[in-house]
This record gives structure tokens, C-alpha cells and sequence, in this order.
């Protein structure tokens, strides 16, 4: 058993959480599976992964539950965006860029409002997390990891869809999977609505014991 003396700033309700070495003491395992719970609670999330995975409804679905501000990122996007991709037109570069500045700044704002959220952005390239990353400590991704033939199965099932079997391959083309980016995790979308959103909640630190 270990003193410890230590702050927690929980971002959320602005307030402090004081314990000193002569009130408690833990066990230092217990400590690190406090102090990661806490940190994560005061983080912005975004859900991350190809189109069709499943980003929207179990990003929404992740805030209902945690009790948090909910994105579309799909929201965020120009105007022009929105016409080419109803179209079945893939984005390239120079369309993203405008869409990730958006993305950059939404998460900007809920942080420094002190604000607790989850975003969804496809983020597919390092580069576009990294635009994402710049200026925000506090932000945190989640990727949503399924395979092509999944996906299409279940698109092909959607009504209102954007998404094209053309688009989805360009969508896997550009795909980055995350590698070495300590700020994201990885949960596998192959398996059922219920079992992502269990696993995602682990992953976040929002799970109930």
C-alpha cells in the first residue's frame, strides 16, 4: 500500500477532488484505474473509421448512454461535400480540408468550455487525425475496426445512404489504420450493434462496473 497525495481536476462539474496522505490510502493499481476513469471523462471522442461502419449510430448512441454532447461530423460538411458524395463522388484532399478545420474547431470549443463530447469524423489518413490533433490535448479517437464484406452486407441494407460499393473501396484505399498513435483505440465493429457499444464503452472509460 502506497500514500499518495495528489489533485484531480474534474473538467466536467469544475470542480476539485483534494485526497491527502493522511485521509487515504490505496492501493497504487487502484489509483491508476481512478486517475485513467477521471482523465478519459474530461476528454472529447471521436469516432473514427470508414463510411458505413456504423460511426453515427453508435457515436449517438455512446453519448446517450455516457449522458454526453453528441456530433455528426457528417454536419459539418460544406455544402459541396454534401452534393458529391449524394452523387457517389469521392472527396478528395482539398474538400476534406475545409471539413477538418470545421472538425479542429468543434473540438477546440467543447474543450475550452470544459466540455465533455464525442465527434463523429471518418479521419481516415494520420494526416487528418493529426490536422484534428493540432491545438487539442484533450482530444481522443476511437476506431471503429470491420472488414469490407461486413460493411457492404450491411449498407446494402440501408435506406438514405450515401454510400456507394465504389465509394467504399475508395474509403479502404485511404484508409490509415492507426498504428503507434497512443491517443486511439480500437474496437472491432465486425460484431453485433450490442457488443460495439459494450466494448466502446470499456474503451472510453465510461463502463460501469
Amino acid at each position: 500500500m502506497i500514500k499518495f497525495t495528489f489533485f484531480i481536476r474534474i473538467f466536467k462539474k469544475q470542480q476539485y477532488l483534494i485526497v491527502t496522505n493522511n485521509i487515504f490510502y490505496y492501493n497504487s493499481l487502484i489509483i491508476v484505474t481512478i486517475l485513467r476513469k477521471m482523465e478519459k471523462s474530461a476528454l472529447i471522442w471521436i469516432i473514427l473509421g470508414v463510411s458505413g461502419v456504423g460511426k453515427s449510430s453508435i457515436g449517438e448512441k455512446l453519448a446517450q448512454k455516457v449522458g454526453i454532447k453528441f456530433i455528426d461530423g457528417d454536419d459539418l460538411h460544406p455544402r459541396e461535400n454534401l452534393l458529391k458524395m449524394s452523387k457517389g463522388i469521392p472527396l478528395d484532399d482539398s474538400d476534406r480540408m475545409p471539413w477538418l478545420k470545421r472538425i479542429n474547431d468543434v473540438v477546440f470549443s467543447l474543450s475550452h468550455k470544459n466540455e465533455v463530447g464525442i465527434i463523429v469524423c471518418s479521419a481516415l489518413k494520420k494526416a487528418y487525425r493529426d490536422i484534428i490533433r493540432e491545438g487539442n490535448p484533450k482530444v481522443r479517437f476511437l476506431y471503429l475496426n470491420a472488414d469490407f464484406e461486413v460493411i457492404l452486407d450491411r449498407i446494402s441494407k440501408r435506406e438514405g445512404h450515401f454510400m456507394k460499393s465504389q465509394m467504399l473501396i475508395s474509403q479502404f484505399q485511404a484508409l490509415e489504420v492507426p498504428h503507434n498513435e497512443l491517443d486511439v483505440v480500437s474496437v472491432d465493429a465486425n460484431q453485433s450493434f450490442e457488443m460495439v457499444i459494450d466494448d466502446a464503452l470499456n474503451a472510453i472509460g465510461f463502463k460501469k462496473d
